[in-house]
């Protein structure tokens, strides 16, 4: 399984989803609490930004879109899907993808190793701007496998656990585990923080 060729995948649904949105409904609220459509686009810019930077090395001080950020939506601009478009990451080489990260909360790993967060970030993006989306199941599993291995709960990433229907799809069981309410999860959440 080629990580990159997965990540471009994400790109591509979040990419379609981001295109379809009405001009009239970019601030309006997504599923993300407190946030904006336009403010979800702001904080996917911000990720691709971020990923450039640990590529390469260089220093990225912006925080306007970091996971938990008030207002995400100033990094977006006036024509969101051209923003996002520019700050897309669509090529590593091995030297950048092998390049170590320190991360909170994962310590320091390869930029590879950051990549199915990014796409965890993707799909459940794509998620939050349009909850009709039926997301692509090998990206799914991707995200799920992350999220289990990996997941951060408190404010600002990701929020409660959310029991779903036993006869719940695993887009639907992935959502609920990252504390998104599909239509298909009813009940209450486990404790927890805000999702992101």
């Amino acid at each position: 399984m080629d990580t990159m060729d997965l990540y471009r995948r994400a790109q591509d649904e979040f990419d379609a989803v981001l295109a379809a949105v009405p001009e009239g409904r970019w601030d309006a609220p997504s599923a993300c609490a407190e946030w904006s459509v336009r403010d979800v686009a702001g904080h996917v810019v911000w990720g691709q930004r971020q990923l450039r930077a640990w590529a390469s090395g260089a220093e990225y001080g912006e925080t306007a879109g970091a996971p938990g950020a008030p207002h995400p939506a100033v990094l977006a601009g006036t024509d969101p899907v051209e923003t996002w478009r520019a700050a897309s990451v669509r090529t590593l080489t091995e030297e950048e993808l092998s390049r170590p990260v320190s991360l909170p909360g994962l310590g320091e790993v390869p930029v590879a190793g950051i990549v199915p967060l990014l796409i965890t970030d993707l799909v459940a993006h794509s998620w939050d701007i349009d909850q009709e989306v039926r997301l692509e199941p090998e990206l799914v599993a991707v995200a799920f496998g992350w999220a289990r291995a990996n997941i951060v709960r408190r404010p600002g990433f990701f929020g409660p656990e959310l029991d779903p229907p036993a006869d719940a799809d695993e887009q639907t069981r992935m959502l609920a585990f990252l504390g998104r309410r599909a239509a298909a999860v009813v009940s209450a959440p486990r404790p927890g923080g805000n999702h992101r």
